[in-house]
């Protein structure tokens, strides 16, 4: 049923690039120490993106995430992130990013799981 409610909802939004801001991304993120692999988590997200400003944008998305740990049961878990770009000045802009995504099969029972990044690029 989420399966068939996620492609049908691809398709509206494929059919429809007039629609300024949606998007879908899929993101598969792994990780190791070493040579010893831990686990890999796949979201699934349904996204907008929209200019505040002429120098500020910012997007929020989410979705469900697969979550595969190395010789554990699989879960899906609801995450979702939120940010904003911004443009300093000529070459260099600035970002930060707050994430969260539900544990225990989503129980809402649960602490989420929150992260955050900020940073600044600069481009030559």
């Amino acid at each position: 049923m989420t399966g068939r409610f996620l492609l049908g909802a691809a398709c509206v939004l494929a059919a429809a690039p007039a629609m300024a801001g949606p998007y879908i991304n899929t993101e598969l993120k792994s990780s190791w120490t070493g040579s010893d692999y831990s686990k890999s988590t796949w979201h699934n997200d349904l996204g907008f993106e929209s200019k505040l400003s002429k120098s500020t944008k910012f997007y929020i998305q989410g979705g469900p995430a697969a979550v595969l740990p190395d010789g554990k049961d699989h879960t899906v878990e609801l995450a979702g992130k939120t940010g904003l770009k911004i443009k300093l000045a000529d070459g260099l802009s600035g970002y930060g990013e707050v994430a969260a995504m539900t544990q225990d099969e989503m129980n809402f029972d649960e602490d989420l799981k929150f992260s955050t990044k900020v940073g600044l690029k600069y481009a030559f």
